[in-house]
């Protein structure tokens, strides 16, 4: 059973810098696609950046040049550094691993941006 874990949400100013992590309890290597969405309290459940196996990295317009994608092989483990965070950041942020055949979604992580 594959599970995944987020950490690294809590309460920020705006300006500030979290960094999330997702760990996976299997081999990350089985994962063609990592991702982060982000759920904001009555809106969509929306993509915020991705990375594949190889290391193509993908984001959402709003959040391009502040948040950057990674991920530790070694560690089974996908970062979400986000730096510059605004209000709007606000949201659960959930990671998500794909192979070619299933999706997993970890239960989230909260993230206040506040002055």
């Amino acid at each position: 059973q594959v599970q995944l874990v987020e950490s690294g949400g809590g309460l920020v100013q705006p300006g500030g810098s979290l960094r999330l992590s997702c760990a996976l309890s299997g081999s990350i290597s089985s994962m063609y696609m990592m991702g982060w969405h982000r759920q904001a309290t009555g809106k969509q459940r929306e993509l915020v950046a991705t990375i594949t196996d190889g290391g193509r990295t993908k984001y959402a317009d709003s959040v391009k040049g502040r948040f950057t994608i990674s991920r530790d092989n070694a560690k089974n483990t996908v970062y979400l550094q986000m730096n510059g965070l605004r209000v709007e950041d606000t949201a659960v942020y959930y990671c998500l691993g794909t192979t070619y055949t299933m999706a997993y979604w970890g239960n989230g992580t909260l993230v206040t941006v506040s002055p």
